[in-house]
């Protein structure tokens, strides 16, 4: 079992965003459009496509404003549950406890969790729930 038979490309970049409406209408002006736009508690997040990539960018959590401000890539988790335990077996640095959710997210929310890459760059795998 290895980590990578459980996910099948990138699903999505994550910036947070210190003005989220500023945000959304900036990648409208590249040419992305609005995929999605959700309540996670009292915060908003909004995935914003062109063509196959997707940001996502969410209000409520520290903006650095400076280079290298990415806060993660996702990959396309296609087994959740499994892609964990393989994270472990492989003695990847797991960063979460257990499989994290936000059910808000999508028509049936997501279930996710990251690792700690070398230069400390967050990858998460993420699942959405069908």
């Amino acid at each position: 079992m290895a980590l990578n038979d459980y996910f099948d490309g990138l699903q999505h970049v994550g910036i947070p965003s210190k003005d989220l409406d500023k945000t959304i209408e900036f990648y409208k002006s590249l040419g992305f459009e609005q995929a999605g736009l959700f309540h996670n508690g009292d915060n908003r997040c909004a995935f914003m496509r062109y063509g196959n990539l997707t940001v996502e960018t969410w209000e409520g959590d520290p903006v650095a404003m400076e280079n290298g401000s990415i806060n993660h890539i996702s990959m396309n988790c296609t087994d959740v549950d499994k892609a964990f335990e393989a994270a472990k077996e492989q003695g990847f640095d797991v960063l979460d406890d257990e499989i994290q959710s936000i059910p808000s997210f999508w028509d049936n929310g997501i279930r996710f969790f990251n690792i700690q890459g070398p230069n400390h760059e967050k990858i998460e795998f993420c699942q959405i729930i069908k």
